[in-house]
């Protein structure tokens, strides 16, 4: 219907609008249009990476049951953006009363609703509230308070409608009533306080509760999502068991699975794509990936905690940067680089909680370890057919090589004096430039002290970071 069919008034909505429209639940809404969607063959939240076979099904069978759900899961886990995209969901507008808690025409709450519709009738205005308008967000925390989600008692508003405070023209409405025909969503739901979940799962069970000691009935048409960290979620203490039964639907989220599902998430999520038209290398970006993975699995690393996509989004984005840097400085093509790995650290330590064993180390030292594993990782993908035995008798025989961050031609020049180390970069890259081979040498060499085929050790200046040199030698 375009808006300028709509209906305005009451009257007018009666004679165009289907009343079953108007009587369904918002959840009912949800399954409708979701079950048209399947029927349709249409992609349910698109943009949501590696879940088609875990997640989506088990969130799919939620909403055709009419579940309140709860989505279990770490940090950047596309969480958020699940419940944001429930909204799709819904009808494109619905028709209200011009309410606090948008009052169904039909269903009225409020005790605005009812005098709109006792003084008005057939000629009281309609508003139509779109899907985005409908969905409502809170981030749980410990000082959030019934009057918060719920509301409280306005002295003034009775005061200026002359009615007692126990009646509900006294009560300023919290999220939760504005949330009404609609989606409230609320994150982290173990941070609230006991009352405050008592309260929640009170009012939308029985649809009663007490403000300030007054009863309130508020029979709410709202469809509940809630997101948590699993470990806060099944402590004991953290969550009310009354409001765990009352959640239909548990559904657990999860990192990536493959290094490749990783990848796609974050190719599709960073700024990779510059101005200068960067390449990015597919090895280059692998290495950058399988950081994560590595730290997922590292023990220094707090597993609670977990290792959220977006320090794989962070990093990309910051070795594109320093490769784009380096190409203005020096007039190079902007190549990335392994060497722009170690200039994106922050990327790194800024995103991982580390363990007391982390913490003795210290974060930098940490990240420096998990690049050189994920450059074994990447490595051990793509090593097949390159000839490293001359590279690494090079190294055995005592010697050293130190690469600039400056130039590829001046690299390159280093890198010729290791026997077998150019032809294996070629191997590796089909593009010939300087640059491209550049990156190649490096991943090669990062590569074997990866797989501790060789060491990897630095030099200290005193000079700034951007003349930072890398140093290759024997290893152990």
């Amino acid at each position: 219907m375009s808006e300028s069919n709509r209906a305005r008034t009451l009257g007018e909505l009666k004679r165009t609008y289907p009343m079953e429209k108007l009587l369904r639940s918002v959840k009912d809404e949800a399954r409708e249009n979701l079950i048209a969607k399947l029927r349709r063959g249409e992609r349910l939240f698109p943009g949501i990476q590696s879940y088609d076979d875990s997640v989506i099904p088990s969130l799919t069978n939620a909403i055709l049951a009419r579940h309140n759900f709860i989505l279990l899961g770490l940090r950047g886990q596309a969480k958020s953006r699940i419940l944001r995209q429930l909204t799709e969901l819904l009808d494109e507008a619905i028709p209200a009363l011009p309410t606090e808690i948008r009052d169904n025409p039909l269903r009225p709450l409020s005790a605005e609703a009812f005098r709109l519709l006792e003084e008005m009738g057939d000629a009281t205005p309609i508003v139509w509230i779109g899907r985005d308008e409908r969905y409502v967000e809170k981030l749980a925390t410990p000082d959030t308070t019934v009057a918060d989600l719920l509301g409280d008692i306005d002295p003034i508003k009775a005061a200026k409608r002359g009615t007692g405070l126990s009646d509900l023209e006294a009560v300023h409405y919290g999220l939760l009533p504005r949330a009404n025909r609609g989606i409230f969503g609320i994150n982290e739901v173990a941070d609230l306080a006991p009352k405050v979940q008592v309260a929640l799962f009170n009012i939308l069970q029985e649809g009663d509760v007490q403000i300030r000691g007054y009863p309130v009935r508020l029979q709410l048409d709202v469809w509940l999502a809630f997101t948590a960290n699993p470990q806060d979620y099944t402590a004991r203490g953290k969550i009310v068991t009354p409001l765990k039964d009352r959640i239909g639907s548990e559904i657990r989220t999860h990192y990536p699975r493959t290094l490749e599902e990783g990848l796609s998430i974050t190719q599709q999520e960073a700024w990779i794509a510059r101005e200068e038209g960067l390449y990015m290398p597919a090895y280059v970006a692998e290495a950058t990936e399988a950081v994560a993975f590595v730290a997922r699995e590292d023990k220094r690393v707090d597993k609670t905690s977990g290792v959220s996509q977006r320090l794989s989004i962070s990093l990309i984005e910051l070795v594109t940067s320093n490769a784009e840097r380096r190409a203005l400085k020096y007039g190079d093509r902007a190549v990335a680089r392994p060497m722009d790995l170690y200039f994106a650290l922050p990327a790194i330590t800024g995103k991982v909680e580390l363990e007391y064993e982390g913490e003795l180390q210290g974060a930098d030292r940490v990240a420096r370890d998990l690049l050189l594993k994920a450059f074994g990782i990447a490595y051990g993908e793509r090593s097949r057919g390159l000839h490293t035995d001359p590279i690494t008798d090079y190294f055995a025989s005592g010697q050293l090589l130190s690469l600039p961050e400056g130039p590829a031609k001046s690299v390159l020049r280093e890198m010729e004096k290791v026997p077998g180390l150019i032809a294996a970069a070629q191997r590796l890259e089909p593009d010939p430039s300087p640059e491209a081979l550049v990156a190649a040498g490096e991943f090669v060499l990062e590569g074997l002290a990866g797989r501790r085929k060789i060491a990897r050790g630095e030099e200290s200046y005193s000079a700034p970071i951007e003349r930072e040199r890398e140093r290759w030698g024997s290893g152990n």
